[in-house]
């Protein structure tokens, strides 16, 4: 076999996957269908479990060089809360926010540092196959050319449009949610806010109350990340027009934040994230998924990138110890690493967006939320998943009390 491991995609989950099983003395190539630096539709939020994640890498001083923010200012119904990332024993209680462009481009030369070979402009179009067991993939050259490549394992991580994972066979649940989004990019004097922001209650220049929440992300180089999301649970979803939705948010967004269609820099672009672990299977004879070609998004906040490090760094462990043990069939192991890791938690979240996809309620439980900072709080902590385990808080309370309930309600009925 040329390679230990094909990764394909050197996004988020390719480029952690492919650092660790370099790190760990394998032959890697991974490829990029794209060319850095490349952007991607995305809040560009790096949250606490992400940075913890980079941290592990050794990117800790890469991270500095952006523009790092304390908490979430949560707006709606006329009232604004600055809620500071929860501290915890393992996470820190700050984030970033990197552009993608900037983000990507440095993890995965982060990968090649650690011995990774990466080809850029190259797309893995097909699998190979030999007594039913993926040995590596025909890859589409800068050039044009066609070239076999064989590895003994491949792990896919080319994010939410995953057509080489569907050329294995895996399939997107419908019966989960999806989200969708859209996010511009705005000059503002506020550009170096200490606070990422959330619009909880969108309303038109009407006063009309309108589906969806908002996000403004301050990068710190002169602009601000300004968006839109809008999860599946919600009726009507496929007749909302986000474009609508956005132009609204950006005329009706805090004043403070200077923004209009004239401080737009370039246009919005948006896409669709398929969330709470939807697409399996996760693991097939020879290859594993990995971050958003897992569907292993937040389905509370629409995090994906966090979860993208997370499983890159498990699927190269896992296979990692396959190599070193001479036992292909650990593979297996995965989706139950996986399940044990975010399996309740992702049901909780998928139950949670059903109740949040009937907006008289989301309303009404917004508006009680924002007058209570505590309260807020702990959701905060549940949301980005950053419950302590070595401490019975009012957050772990809550969210054990719900994620029993949820062990005992049939998903498909709860609505």
């Amino acid at each position: 076999m040329t390679y230990d491991v094909l990764v394909v995609g050197a996004g988020p989950a390719g480029a952690s996957a492919s650092y660790w099983l370099a790190e760990a003395g394998h032959r890697v190539l991974t490829v990029e269908k794209a060319t850095f630096p490349r952007d991607k539709t995305c809040g560009d939020g790096v949250t606490p479990r992400a940075v913890h994640e980079l941290q592990l890498m050794g990117l800790g001083d890469e991270l500095a060089r952006y523009h790092r923010f304390e908490g979430l200012r949560a707006t709606g119904h006329g009232r604004s809360l600055e809620l500071q990332w929860p501290s915890h024993s393992v996470y820190p209680s700050h984030g970033y926010v990197i552009r993608r462009c900037d983000l990507d481009a440095f993890v995965a030369e982060h990968a090649v540092g650690a011995g990774a070979e990466l080809r850029q402009g190259t797309t893995a179009v097909a699998p190979i196959s030999e007594n039913g067991r993926v040995v590596g993939a025909t890859l589409k050259r800068p050039d044009g050319r066609y070239e076999d490549v064989r590895s003994r394992f491949v792990i896919v991580a080319e994010g939410a449009k995953t057509t080489f994972g569907r050329a294995l066979g895996t399939v997107q649940d419908r019966g989960y949610p999806q989200g969708m989004a859209l996010r511009g990019y705005f000059t503002s004097p506020r550009h170096q806010d200490p606070w990422i922001e959330s619009a909880l209650d969108l309303r038109d220049r009407q006063g009309h109350s309108l589906p969806g929440y908002g996000w403004i992300f301050p990068v710190g180089n002169g602009t601000i990340n300004v968006g839109v999301g809008l999860l599946s649970t919600f009726k009507h979803y496929k007749e909302i027009n986000t474009t609508h939705l956005l132009n609204e948010y950006v005329a009706t967004a805090p004043s403070y934040w200077a923004i209009s269609a004239d401080t737009a820099v370039g246009r919005a672009t948006g896409g669709r994230l398929p969330m709470g672990g939807s697409v399996g299977p996760k693991a097939g004879p020879g290859w594993l998924l990995a971050g958003d070609s897992a569907g292993t998004v937040n389905p509370f906040n629409g995090e994906g990138i966090d979860y993208a490090y997370e499983t890159g760094r498990m699927a190269a462990g896992v296979i990692s110890d396959a190599i070193r043990l001479g036992d292909p069939s650990l593979l297996e192991r995965y989706p139950e690493l996986l399940d044990a890791e975010y399996g309740r938690y992702f049901k909780v979240a998928r139950l949670f967006t059903k109740v949040i996809g009937r907006p008289a309620l989301m309303r009404e439980l917004t508006r009680v939320g924002l007058h209570s900072k505590p309260l807020m709080e702990w959701v905060l902590r549940i949301m980005a998943n950053l419950m302590r385990p070595d401490e019975l808080g009012p957050a772990e309370a809550a969210y054990k009390a719900v994620a029993a309930l949820a062990r005992v309600v049939p998903e498909r009925n709860a609505a």
